[in-house]
């Protein structure tokens, strides 16, 4: 038995299906072929984002992006950037294939399963940016091992960045939040760059947690060399 097979990944989102609907159906029927990527568990084949964006860009990577309103927005906004945007949700990805038709959205891809396995595909180096935006807290203490940023994804992720390049977390969750800064302050090849949430549009689950009366942090870090 291979070490894939004995020791399957942690997961760091609850599997979900969800039912489209018909728009969200008819966008990815039409879509899916020319933005959509599959991401296959243990798939290791290296990815070339110039030949899958049709351009040399800068790429921003975008990890658990919802139902894609917010990355819509910043992509349209951000048109000098390529956003892959990968999530689990098929609603969400319905939702992103519709709004990335509807508004001509040339810069977004859709990437479809566990984003670090997609992280794994990338070159290092190859990233401006990476987006972890309102992640799942696991606010239990037996599953926060399942919490996306961990010292393990951390380094991954700060590897595929560019020299200065951004990777911004946020959550509505304050015990979360300590546990990310203690995390990448811990990084070796991170520098804190501010708390603040430049470039970042409003998310449901930001107004989910505002409503609620949690405090959102925004935490800015980037990669030195």
């Amino acid at each position: 038995m291979n070490e894939t097979a004995a020791h399957p990944p942690i997961r760091t989102f609850h599997p979900r299906r969800g039912r489209m609907s018909s728009r969200h159906a008819d966008a990815h029927a039409a879509l899916w072929p020319a933005f959509g990527l599959p991401v296959t568990d243990g798939d290791r084949t290296p990815l070339d984002l110039a030949t899958l964006f049709g351009r040399s860009a800068a790429v921003v990577l975008e990890i658990g992006f919802g139902m894609g309103d917010a990355t819509a927005a910043a992509a349209r906004a951000d048109p000098g950037r390529d956003y892959l945007a990968v999530e689990v949700h098929t609603p969400g990805i319905g939702n992103l294939l519709a709004l990335i038709g509807e508004q001509g959205l040339a810069n977004v891809r859709v990437g479809h399963g566990d984003a670090m396995e997609l992280v794994h595909r990338l070159a290092p180096h190859t990233l401006d940016a990476v987006h972890v935006f309102f992640p799942d807290p696991w606010p239990k203490a037996r599953h926060h091992k399942r919490r996306l940023i961990n010292p393990g994804n951390v380094a991954l992720l700060r590897e595929r960045l560019r020299p200065g390049g951004l990777l911004h977390c946020a959550t509505d969750w304050p015990e979360y939040a300590a546990a990310m800064i203690e995390t990448l302050d811990a990084d070796p090849g991170l520098a804190a760059a501010g708390e603040d949430r430049t470039g970042r549009p409003e998310t449901k689950f930001e107004r989910r947690g505002l409503d609620a009366g949690r405090p959102i942090s925004d935490l800015r870090y980037r990669r030195v060399r």
